[in-house]
């Protein structure tokens, strides 16, 4: 569709490309957010190997839409923001976030709920929302202190400080940084590594470490896939690291 607010592109090596188109600022509408739902769902029913989120090369997206926000329509933006960035957080394969320019607000709620983020030299990162009085509504109170801590996320939130790449990374909000014109790559060749992997074994573990399932349970139940037969089969007759594996 032309006037989509959100893109998708399905590669031929397993990896599914979503991309935030919202003139001028990416600004996560309740319109873009439902878009974003409908596609996770979507991708839930034919499941890539990955998926790499993004924007445009100046920003990721830079909040929430602030025009649509009233005290009256404030517990349906929350309750929008969480039902599709919890998909997001939830989808059983893994997620990356290449971010180029400013993740602020929901964008940087939406990249919070990736498994990995990615980020551009230039990207900056932020929950500017107490400078409008008001606080992250987004999952962003609770994401946020399990990458950084709960002192330092006290401290972005409080203040609306942003972060730049560098301190990102420091931090831990980001996982890598890299040059800005290597960015769709760097994302692109990670995913791709992970969709080649046994992704089923991956979304128990996912899963495992989110909580959503035990340990136990997981590791019981990644015994009944193919990739398990075939990893551990491989490791016995060629070593670690040898298995091609099927992604069942």
């Amino acid at each position: 569709m032309a006037d989509a607010l959100v893109r998708v592109e399905r590669r031929d090596d397993g990896v599914a490309v979503v991309t935030l188109d919202n003139p001028k600022v990416n600004a996560l509408s309740q319109e873009l957010l439902n878009e974003l739902g409908e596609v996770f769902s979507a991708l839930a029913e034919d499941r890539p190997g990955a998926v790499v989120v993004t924007g445009g090369d100046r920003l990721f997206a830079a909040g929430a839409d602030v025009t649509q926000f009233s005290a009256e329509r404030a517990a349906d933006i929350a309750a929008t923001f969480h039902r599709v960035l919890d998909a997001v957080a939830a989808f059983p394969r893994p997620t990356i976030a290449a971010i180029s320019g400013y993740a602020l607000g929901g964008g940087c709620e939406l990249a919070l709920a990736c498994d990995f983020r990615i980020a551009s030299e230039k990207a900056v990162f932020g929950q500017p929302e107490i400078l409008l009085g008001i606080i992250p509504g987004g999952g962003g109170t609770q994401r946020l202190p399990r990458l950084v801590g709960a002192s330092r996320a006290k401290e972005l939130i409080f203040t609306g400080r942003q972060v730049k790449a560098a301190e990102a990374l420091a931090i831990g909000l980001a996982d890598e940084v890299v040059a800005p014109e290597n960015l769709h790559d760097h994302a692109l060749a990670k995913a791709t590594a992970l969709a080649a992997g046994p992704v089923a074994a991956i979304a128990l573990a996912k899963a495992a470490i989110d909580g959503t399932v035990t340990e136990q349970q997981a590791f019981t139940d990644v015994f009944q896939t193919a990739d398990a037969t075939i990893g551990v089969t491989s490791f016995l007759d060629h070593g670690p690291g040898k298995a091609s594996f099927t992604g069942s």
